[in-house]
């Protein structure tokens, strides 16, 4: 064989296996999906779906497990895979947590266009600058809580008399007191968000009355029209899903005795948040800066109520 040939052939070879991928066509889907967890949100809202769909297996898997050790099909009365799917399930809570640290940019962000460019009604206007308002109290108290629970700061810190060196008061740190109150702003700017969608309904109705009455009610119109409204039904079981969990880690005693309640609807939660995200990165266009999505803090308080 000349060398040549054996060049040729090797090439074909590199073709064949090192150049594999060549035959596999490409995916808008892939593409979208790349694009949409690259993103903060769009990752947050993937792995809420992974931490909460591992924590409705969790009791599952123990329940068949108490169902076969009745039948004597097998000796333990436990699943021998829950435990190891629970602390995964807790280290990505945790890893959310975590990754909300910077949760305060896009508010701040948020919060700046929002007088810039103002929505359209005064109504909706004070209701997003209490919405923004509330989050700012929201994020600095979850912040504190992580450290804390996690030993990472004092129990105490001196307060800004202190510092200035008037007076040696400090400040104490409670973490139940902290989470609790954290969770109470966001249990507000849920609420707000009701009058908010509430806005929105009103405003989406007399557009499409316009609409209507004018005689260029297109295709796109119609499909505009379509979008919108789904979107308005999606952040309204989002919110709805969101609420009793607001309320019940916003009180000292909860709403719920059993967890799986809590599952549930952080589960609810993250399918409509994450369906809405999804459809929201399909868009062509860059739309303007809008309100960010605190249902991100649906487990504000997961450490504490599963360990």
């Amino acid at each position: 064989m000349s060398r040549a040939s054996k060049l040729h052939t090797l090439a074909r070879l590199n073709d064949v296996t090192l150049g594999s991928f060549s035959n596999v066509p490409s995916s808008e889907t892939l593409n979208h999906l790349v694009r949409y967890l690259s993103t903060w949100s769009g990752s947050d809202k993937f792995f809420t779906l992974i931490q909460y769909t591992l924590k409705l297996i969790v009791p599952f898997l123990h329940w068949r497990a108490r169902l076969q050790h009745r039948a004597g099909i097998r000796k333990d009365a436990s699943s021998h895979a829950a435990p190891s799917l629970a602390s995964f399930a807790s280290i990505v809570s945790d890893a959310r947590m975590l990754g909300r640290f910077w949760g305060l940019l896009p508010i701040f962000q948020w919060m700046i266009s929002m007088e810039r460019n103002p929505p359209p009604t005064r109504t909706l206007h004070t209701i997003e600058r209490l919405q923004g308002w509330s989050m700012l109290g929201f994020y600095p108290l979850e912040h504190l809580y992580y450290l804390r629970s996690h030993d990472l700061i004092p129990t105490s810190i001196p307060s800004f008399s202190a510092i200035l060196g008037r007076s040696s008061k400090r400040i104490s740190l409670n973490e139940n007191k902290l989470i609790l109150w954290s969770c109470r702003f966001w249990l507000l700017y849920i609420v707000l968000q009701f009058a908010h969608l509430r806005e929105d309904r009103k405003l989406l109705l007399t557009r499409q009355r316009n609409l209507r009455k004018g005689k260029g009610f297109s295709t796109e119109d119609k499909e505009d029209l379509r979008k919108r409204w789904d979107s308005l039904g999606n952040e309204l079981v989002a919110n709805t899903a969101n609420l009793p969990l607001a309320l019940h880690w916003s009180l000292e005693s909860g709403i719920f005795t059993n967890d799986i309640w809590v599952t549930i609807f952080s589960l609810i939660n993250g399918i409509a948040t994450f369906r809405g995200g999804w459809r929201a990165t399909t868009l062509p266009s860059v739309k303007a800066v809008a309100s960010p999505d605190p249902s991100n803090t649906t487990d504000t308080v997961e450490e504490t109520k599963y360990q």
